[in-house]
Parts: C-alpha cells; sequence; structure tokens
C-alpha cells in the first residue's frame, strides 16, 4: 500500500483531501506544516506528498526546498494543492520542487488521477 503526506494547517482540507485517498485505497497521515512534515518524512517514508503553500511556521515552497535537499530522506513525487493561483506562484512552487501545481478545489476524480499517475499506479 503506498503512504502519503498531506501537509495543510486547515483541517477541514486534510480530511477533504484523506477521505478522497483512503477511499482509492492509500495509507494516509497528516502534518499542519512544513516543519511537521519534515520530521515525519525523516521517521517514515512516504510514497507522494500533497503540500498547501500557506502554512505557519515553514510553507509549502519552504517544505519543499527543505525536503528536496534531504539526502537522507527518500524522494517522492509531491503535488503542491493551494488556492494561490497566479503565474508566479506556480513558477515558485516548480522551482521549490513539486511535480504538479493544482488550485483548490479540486476534484476528488481528478486528485486521484493526478496522485496515481505520479506513483505510477495506472491500473
Amino acid at each position: 500500500m503506498k503512504h502519503i503526506l498531506i501537509i495543510d494547517d486547515a483541517a477541514t482540507v486534510r480530511l477533504y483531501h484523506r477521505n478522497i485517498l483512503e477511499a482509492a485505497g492509500y495509507s494516509v497521515d497528516e502534518a499542519i506544516n512544513g516543519i511537521e512534515a519534515l520530521e515525519k518524512a525523516l521517521v517514515k517514508p512516504y510514497d507522494l506528498y500533497i503540500v498547501d503553500v500557506n502554512m505557519p511556521k515553514l510553507d509549502g515552497y519552504g517544505f519543499l526546498k527543505e525536503f528536496r535537499l534531504q539526502e537522507n530522506i527518500k524522494q517522492a513525487p509531491a503535488i503542491m494543492v493551494t488556492t494561490e493561483a497566479g503565474a508566479n506562484d506556480r513558477t515558485l512552487g516548480y522551482a521549490a520542487g513539486a511535480n504538479l501545481y493544482l488550485t483548490k478545489p479540486i476534484k476528488p476524480n481528478e486528485l486521484v488521477a493526478y496522485v496515481r499517475l505520479l506513483l505510477g499506479d495506472l491500473s
């Protein structure tokens, strides 16, 4: 079973994404900011990260930059899912290390399709 970490400071968003991904057969953990996410990634490798941009302590851009620099953490795809819809925001997301940049709200079937694509679960 593939393991996904959802990183978002909004409990409702984490629950929304968790319900969609668990229904699709994935194991899901949550983090409320980039610092907590880095700590979790050091302890347990994840197969994919769903990352918000605007969070306290360490935002999504900061998390991805730090995450991509870590040699002792298994690297995995990351999807930024955020309300920040500007072209510059998208550029910053990809520059930080995102594999995909999506704007909220995202439809459940779209989220699952993108997750399956990045994980190679094309069955």
